[in-house]
C-alpha cells in the first residue's frame, strides 16, 4: 500500500506564510510527478503546482510568484512554500503523486487526505 501524509496547514493572517509538506511511503518503486491541488468550498479541485522528478515545475498562473513547489526525491517528499497569503487562498490543500507501486506493478495517482489552510485576520 501507498500513503501520502500531509502536514503544515493551519490558520495564518493575510500576508503571512505557510509551508506544506507531503511524504509518500509504502510499497513504492518510483515516483514521477508530484503536486499540490486545492479545493475551495463550492468549487472544483484545482491544480496549484506540480513538479517532475527532474525538478521541472508548473504553476497555476495566478499563483506563480507567491507559491513555490519543491521536492526531495531521497525522502519521497514534496513541499509547497506559500507566501503573501490572501483570504482567497483559504482551501483544503491536497498533495498528489503518480507512483509505481511494486506489489501491483502499476502506475497510479495517489492523494493525500488534505490539510486545511485558512487565511484570516
Amino acid at each position: 500500500q501507498v500513503q501520502l501524509v500531509e502536514s503544515g496547514g493551519g490558520l495564518v493572517q493575510p500576508g503571512g506564510s505557510l509551508r506544506l509538506s507531503c511524504a509518500a511511503s509504502g510499497s513504492i518503486s518510483s515516483i514521477s510527478t508530484m503536486g499540490w491541488y486545492r479545493q475551495i468550498p463550492g468549487k472544483e479541485r484545482e491544480l496549484v503546482a506540480d513538479v517532475t522528478t527532474a525538478g521541472r515545475t508548473n504553476y497555476r498562473d495566478s499563483l506563480e510568484g507567491r507559491f513555490t513547489i519543491s521536492r526531495d526525491n531521497a525522502k519521497n517528499t514534496v513541499y509547497l512554500q506559500m507566501s503573501s497569503l490572501k483570504p482567497e487562498d483559504t482551501a483544503v490543500y491536497y498533495c498528489s503523486a503518480r507512483i509505481f507501486e511494486y506489489r501491483s506493478a502499476t502506475w497510479r495517482n495517489y492523494w493525500g487526505q488534505g490539510t486545511q489552510v485558512t487565511v484570516s485576520s
